[in-house]
C-alpha cells in the first residue's frame, strides 16, 4: 500500500433557492450590490428539519453510490463542520447511523472552511498508515443556523450543503491519486472570521481576510503543487474554497493555473464552508468540465486564518 485516492464523489444541496432579491426584501441590500461585492446570485437555505448530518448523509450516500460500494465497506467517517449544534453523538456518527455503516472510526474535523481539505489529508494519512482501507470524507455545513439574517454584511454571504468523496487505498502498482497536504495557519489572526457566542453567530473582518487571501495564499498554493509535483500550468482544474468570486478570481490567476477549469459556484451556492470546495467539485465532475484522472488542486482557507490543500486526480 503506497497511497489513496478518492474513488467518488458526490454533493447535495436544501431544495429552498434564496435569491438577491429575496434578501433585499429582508435587510438594506440589492442584487446589484451583492453581486459586484461578492459576485453571488443565489444560495441553498436547509429547513429546519434538516440539520446538518441529514445533508451530510446525502452526500455520502451519492458518493457512495457512485463507487459502487455498499455502506459495510466503510471503515472510517470524517465529516468537516463548524455547524453542529449538538456535540454528541458528533455529526460523523450520526451520518454512520444514517448510512448503517458498522463499527466505523468516526471523527468531526472543525477548521471551518478549510475543513474539507484538512479531512481528505486525514483519510489519506490514515489509509497510507494501514489504520483504515475506505473513507467517507465529507464537508458538510448549515451557516443558516449561525447567521444573523438581520446583518445585511454577512447574510448575503452564506448557504448551506455538502459534498463528499470515497476515498481508499491504492498498491504500489496504481499511483496515488491524493498528493501531499500542505497545511498551516495563522493563529494571531484568528479573529478575523468567527462563529462565537450563545447562540453562535458568524462575523468576519472581510477586508483584512480579502488581503490575506489575495497575497499570503498564492505562494502557498504554488507550493502544494511542487509538493505533488505538478506545474501550475498542468493543472485541469483547480477549486478554491468559495467564499467570494472577487477573492478566488485573482487567487487563481495568481497561482499560475493558465490551463485549468476554475470553480466558481459561489455564484450560485453562496459560502457554505467546509462543504464547498467538495460541492463545487463534484459538480464540476458531474457536467463533464473534468475528466478521470485529470489533476486538480483543491485549497481551503479561512476560519481560524486556517489553510490546507492538495493536489488529487479527478475519480
Amino acid at each position: 500500500m503506497n497511497g489513496s485516492r478518492i474513488a467518488a464523489i458526490g454533493h447535495y444541496q436544501p431544495a429552498k433557492v434564496l435569491t438577491n432579491d429575496d434578501l433585499a426584501g429582508m435587510v438594506d441590500t440589492s442584487d446589484a450590490w451583492i453581486r459586484s461585492r461578492v459576485g453571488i446570485r443565489t444560495r441553498h437555505i436547509a429547513g429546519p428539519d434538516e440539520p446538518v448530518d441529514e445533508l451530510a448523509a446525502h452526500a455520502a450516500a451519492k458518493a457512495l453510490a457512485a463507487a459502487g460500494l455498499a455502506p459495510a465497506d466503510i471503515d472510517l467517517v470524517l465529516v468537516a463542520t463548524s455547524t453542529a449544534i449538538d456535540r454528541s453523538p458528533n455529526t460523523a456518527a450520526r451520518v454512520a447511523a444514517r448510512l448503517g455503516i458498522p463499527r466505523p472510526a468516526a471523527m468531526d474535523v472543525n477548521v471551518v472552511c478549510a475543513g474539507f481539505t484538512h479531512a481528505l489529508a486525514t483519510a489519506d494519512h490514515t489509509v497510507r498508515a494501514g489504520a483504515a482501507t475506505r473513507a467517507l470524507v465529507i464537508g458538510a455545513d448549515k451557516m443558516s443556523d449561525v447567521t444573523d439574517w438581520t446583518d445585511r454584511s454577512t447574510c448575503v454571504l452564506v448557504g448551506d450543503g455538502a459534498g463528499a468523496a470515497v476515498v481508499e487505498a491504492c498498491g504500489p502498482d496504481r499511483e496515488p491519486g491524493i498528493g501531499p497536504v500542505l497545511w498551516g495557519s495563522v493563529p494571531e489572526m484568528g479573529h478575523a472570521v468567527r462563529i462565537e457566542g450563545t447562540p453562535p453567530r458568524f462575523a468576519q473582518e472581510g477586508q483584512s481576510v480579502y488581503r490575506w487571501a489575495t497575497t499570503q495564499l498564492p505562494a502557498i498554493a504554488r507550493q502544494a503543487c511542487e509538493k505533488a509535483g505538478v506545474a501550475p500550468e498542468d493543472l485541469a482544474g483547480v477549486v478554491l474554497h468559495q467564499a467570494n468570486l472577487r477573492i478566488i478570481e485573482p487567487l487563481a490567476g495568481k497561482i499560475g493555473a493558465v490551463n485549468a477549469v476554475v470553480a466558481r459556484d459561489v455564484t450560485e451556492s453562496g459560502n457554505t464552508s467546509a462543504a464547498s470546495i467538495p460541492l463545487a467539485f463534484s459538480k464540476l465532475a458531474e457536467r463533464g468540465a473534468l475528466s478521470t484522472g485529470d489533476p486538480v488542486l483543491l485549497f481551503g482557507f479561512g476560519g481560524n486564518l486556517s489553510y490546507a490543500g492538495q493536489v488529487v486526480r479527478c475519480p
